[in-house]
């Protein structure tokens, strides 16, 4: 018995570009978190306003948030997809400005490209508030190239220790020097590379890999991060960005071995 396919009943549906999906997947799916004891965070959050459409991912180590205001839904609301259709979904559809048309009820969600259909089962669960994370006033700003930052992490990441993947910033003026160190084995990296800083002189200590990926998601020269204090959460955001798209991706910092 091939199991019947679900309906759109009581369906709510609004259309997009299959670009503008297909972007929003790509910007978010790799935060996604792969620990099925907390199923909500297992899927990218879709909250629908009439302004725009926000789609969320977070491992609790890091957040990213893409919003879109070229999309109208037809009512407030949310639910969460899992990582997997979404995989499927971004390399099914084209990346061009052909409409979609998206539908969801309170189990599934329908994605309709010409003769194509997906569907998929929505995750029951409650996606945490998010918007407490996200720190309002972050003082210190720092605007770095991107692809040398992004190459830097790499070359000073090999001497990290495996499991934290620590890399520590410290940025003083115009300076930012990276240093990663295992202990087991008595390694250590340092790299000093340019930046334009406004703020007092700090050091904050991240994971390494989760950086790299986020850089990937800021498709732009320069990035600008966003910091305070070396507890507290940093915020990358591309330099520029279009008029009708917003991404902000914040990352947890480690403990600084002292």
């Amino acid at each position: 018995n091939f199991p019947k396919e679900p309906t759109p009943d009581d369906s709510n549906s609004f259309t997009m570009t299959s670009t503008a999906l297909v972007t929003a997947i790509n910007k978010t799916i790799f935060a996604v978190s792969n620990d099925d004891l907390r199923p909500a965070m297992t899927g990218v959050f879709f909250e629908l306003d009439k302004k725009g459409i926000t789609f969320v991912a977070t491992d609790a180590h890091r957040l990213v948030r893409y919003n879109r205001t070229d999309v109208s839904c037809p009512k407030k609301d949310n639910f969460i997809v899992p990582k997997k259709p979404l995989n499927l979904l971004k390399t099914a559809l084209p990346d061009n400005d052909d409409e979609l048309t998206v539908s969801y009820n309170s189990n599934h969600l329908f994605v309709n490209h010409g003769g194509t259909e997906l569907v998929c089962r929505l995750i029951d669960a409650r996606f945490p508030d998010y918007k407490v994370v996200i720190p309002v006033d972050n003082p210190y700003k720092m605007v770095v190239e991107r692809a040398a930052f992004q190459n830097a992490l790499r070359r000073v990441s090999v001497f990290s220790n495996k499991s934290t993947n620590q890399v520590a910033l410290s940025i003083t003026g115009n300076e930012l020097q990276l240093a990663a160190q295992d202990v087991d084995f008595s390694f250590e990296g340092n790299e000093r590379m340019s930046c334009q800083y406004d703020g007092e002189d700090l050091q904050i200590a991240f994971n390494a890999k989760f950086l790299i990926e986020m850089l990937n998601g800021a498709e732009t020269n320069e990035v600008n991060m966003e910091l305070s204090t070396p507890t507290k959460a940093g915020i990358i955001k591309p330099a520029e960005q279009d008029a009708n798209e917003e991404l902000l991706m914040l990352v947890m910092p480690l403990m600084l071995n002292s």
